[in-house]
């Protein structure tokens, strides 16, 4: 670290932040996408400070103490690569707080702005009474699918009971356990007999070779919610072969792919995949009905 001596000011230490990060040539992906971002997200937590804090109050100084909580996290943000919500213990999905930690994988999904859509136009929202959240880690994606239709009741399941630990956890803060059902299964394995209206899924899907060429940033996150064998297909699969006998007549399967979009397309050709676009970027989400399925 260089000499700090001479830093002051919250805007001062951002802006070592940026140079620093760059300087080190740090990844961006898990909540920002650029060091300006990352430094202020570090900074603030460090300070205890809300995200929304008033930008005229940037030239406040730190004290001793205030200083070397900012520049712990730097350390460890860089030399350890960590990603800075395994940092802070925080994340948002979908304009919601969650908790999160190293035994589940950070959310960034586009599927955020379906649920905050209520899946429109694809399903009217009010039919909607079961919703499945497969593969759902920490539970965001269930925990705000169940904040956007207040009177349905939510399946989230999950193979890691250690994932399943953490999704109790953001139930609980958002006092959903009447209505998300935790459940510990290996894809449909255990939810025999229950049927929805919407199954919803960001289930592992990147192949050996993107596998191999990840980022140290996602070395952190647990191996078993990113891959999914050579082409990246092992987990989706599955999804694709069983998801029909779980939806109800007119539901819909809506599930994330990312990078093997591609090869999802080459291997089941006869599937009209329903490629769906999103205003604040991201890719590779598809749609199917029920009746497409079968």
């Amino acid at each position: 670290m260089p000499d700090t001596a001479p830093l002051q000011t919250l805007r001062d230490f951002i802006r070592l932040g940026v140079s620093l990060f760059n300087r080190a040539g740090l990844h961006f992906g898990h909540g920002t996408d650029n060091a300006l971002d990352e430094a202020v997200w570090l900074v603030l937590h460090a300070l205890h400070l809300p995200p929304d804090f008033p930008a005229e109050y940037f030239d406040s100084r730190l004290t001793p103490e205030e200083k070397e909580a900012v520049l712990t996290l730097f350390r460890r943000r860089i030399e350890e690569r960590i990603p800075a919500p395994y940092l802070t213990g925080t994340t948002w999905f979908a304009g919601l707080e969650f908790h999160v930690d190293e035994r589940v994988l950070i959310p960034r999904s586009p599927i955020a702005e379906l649920i905050e859509q209520r899946f429109t136009p694809w399903i009217e929202p009010e039919r909607v009474n079961r919703v499945l959240d497969l593969c759902t880690g920490g539970g965001c994606i269930a925990v705000a699918t169940a904040l956007a239709f207040p009177e349905a009741a939510v399946d989230a399941s999950d193979l890691s009971t250690a994932a399943l630990e953490v999704a109790e956890i953001n139930v609980r803060r958002y006092g959903l356990e009447e209505r998300v059902e935790l459940i510990r299964s290996d894809l449909f394995e255990n939810l025999e007999g229950r049927g929805y209206d919407i199954i919803v899924s960001n289930p592992p899907y990147v192949d050996g070779a993107e596998m191999a060429a990840l980022p140290a940033e996602y070395r952190h996150e647990p191996e078993l919610a990113l891959a999914a064998g050579e082409d990246g297909l092992d987990v989706v699969r599955s999804i694709l072969a069983e998801a029909a006998h779980h939806l109800n007549p007119g539901g819909i399967l809506v599930v994330e792919v990312g990078s093997s979009a591609q090869a999802l397309e080459k291997s089941f050709p006869e599937i009209p995949f329903l490629w769906l676009e999103f205003e604040r970027g991201g890719e590779g989400v598809f749609l199917l009905t029920r009746e497409q399925l079968e």
